[in-house]
This record gives C-alpha cells, structure tokens and sequence, in this order.
C-alpha cells in the first residue's frame, strides 16, 4: 500500500478492497476496479478514535460518544474531510469514517499509520460479498494483494451502520 497497490481484506464487517487514503492514484485504481463513478464516496477505516482529528477539520462532541458506546460496527460520515486523497472524499466535503475494533484490519490500520480506504469487494451494483468465497475472480485478480487470513469463514458478515453527522452533532441516518 506504501507503493499505492491496491489490497482485498477481511475488516469489521464484509471483506474490504483497500489502499491508502491518501494516495489520489490508489484511490483512483479502487474506483476503477469496482467500476464506480468516483463521485459516489467511498469509507476509510481509522485504527483509534484519536485518528478521526487527523482526517476531519471539526468533530462533533457527540461523535465521540457514539464511537464509543457503539456495539456494532460504525461508520460516522463528517463534513470538512482533511489530509485525504481529493478523489476519495465527497462531492460536498465530507468523508465517513469508521474505527474498526476487530483486529486484523485494526492492527492494518496501526501498522500503516494512516486511513485505509475500505469498500465493499464487489462491482459496483452488485450484490456484496458475505464472505471470501463469494467474492468474484474478476475483483480478486484485480488486486495488487489479496490477504489469507480469514478466508475460509463462511458468510454471515454485514456492512456498518452509516450516519451523517454535521458539525453542529445533527445526526441523519443513512443505514441502519
């Protein structure tokens, strides 16, 4: 990912296509390998709620408090992303933005220092992948990397719950 390749991995949630958050060229090859109109955003995974200040200007007080006493996997879309790849970040400012507790793509996260971008591993409008297996060949050989952890898991996995949330804390939810 340092070299702007482009990873498949098991996260929080479903199984992840990612790179760095930061790299416009990275992000580019992620759109462009789930043939996704990059006007439609994607998330990043962050390993610590500590990183959320690296990436948005002003975080609402609430958001803490949701990160924190959230029992399943969140992801808390900001206005006035920062220190991002432009191409990754949405058309009116914003990012979402999700601290992964599980601990493969936690300690990914840590290692790598910075956002990782994390999106569905499947083509965009089809239906996503609820484990390894059911992941197609086309995205797989599409990868700089594919990781072999987790692989033999069998599908029960679903995506995040997503609100957005203004600078002022109002909260709009996009998915329960």
């Amino acid at each position: 990912m340092r070299a702007g390749g482009v990873i498949l991995y098991p996260t929080d949630t479903v199984w992840g296509i990612g790179c760095d958050a930061t790299n416009p060229e990275a992000v580019r090859r992620v759109y462009e390998i789930k043939r996704r109109e990059d006007t439609k955003s994607m998330l990043v995974l962050v390993d610590s709620d500590a990183k959320v200040d690296l990436y948005v200007k002003e975080v609402p007080a609430v958001a803490w408090d949701l990160i924190e006493l959230s029992t399943k996997p969140l992801t808390i879309i900001y206005d006035g992303a920062k220190n991002l790849a432009e191409n990754l970040v949405a058309p009116d400012g914003s990012i979402g933005i999700r601290v992964t507790a599980e601990e493969f793509s936690k300690q990914l996260c840590y290692r790598f220092r910075k956002a990782i971008v994390s999106t569905s591993a499947n083509i965009s409008g089809e239906p996503t992948p609820k484990s390894f297996s059911e992941i197609s060949e086309e995205i797989k050989s599409a990868v700089d990397y594919v990781v072999s952890y987790r692989q033999r898991e069998k599908g029960s996995a679903k995506p995040s719950s997503i609100i957005k949330m203004d600078v002022k804390g109002n909260i709009q939810i996009i998915r329960e």
